[in-house]
């Protein structure tokens, strides 16, 4: 199964891009990941929504082009980053490439609470009438004091969270299956 993988932080050290990229290792037997970072998308406009730039154009069709997408988000003062905002932004609009696409969203955060309050504000930005995109249910993923569970390579070294993460994909790719053949009736 094809997924884009957005994570929705800009630091060069984030802890949701190497979970992405740990993810995209562990699980490259089931899932074709591709991993977007959102550094050269540019400032939604409506005024340029109809021809946005390249930048912009590319990673709508990378997301098109995708079965699915894995939202991997940080929680920036108890939301969503703003540049996860504004690209999902550019995917709401023009040709709503999320409507009807599946989603499931994790986090990680160095606090203790993980992800928990801007894994909410995502539910409701993608339950709007431009995304529409359902959601996996059942199956959140908030890991919290993520910086005790990386080792120096960047690799997850705490087995709970691994195995609960390997439940997580496994319900993932069993829901995908069931969801798109109900949505293709």
């Amino acid at each position: 199964m094809k997924i884009a993988a957005i994570v929705g932080s800009n630091r060069i050290g984030s802890y949701n891009l190497k979970l992405a990229e740990f993810m995209k290792e562990r699980y490259s037997d089931r899932l074709d990941m591709d991993i977007i970072t959102l550094q050269n998308v540019p400032f939604y406009n409506q005024d340029i929504e109809n021809d946005p730039p390249a930048e912009a154009q590319a990673f709508i069709q990378r997301v098109k082009s995708a079965e699915a997408v894995l939202w991997v988000t940080p929680e920036y003062n108890g939301s969503i980053p703003g540049v996860l905002k504004n690209a999902i932004d550019w995917l709401s609009r023009g040709e709503k490439v999320m409507i009807g696409k599946p989603s499931s969203i994790i986090g990680a955060s160095m606090g203790n609470m993980g992800t928990v309050k801007a894994q909410l504000h995502l539910r409701q930005i993608l339950a709007s009438p431009g995304l529409a995109s359902p959601l996996l249910p059942g199956n959140e993923v908030y890991i919290p004091v993520v910086h005790e569970k990386i080792d120096e390579e960047g690799k997850f070294n705490h087995e709970p969270t691994t195995s609960f993460l390997d439940r997580v994909v496994s319900n993932f790719i069993t829901w995908h299956g069931k969801h798109t053949s109900a949505f293709n009736q």
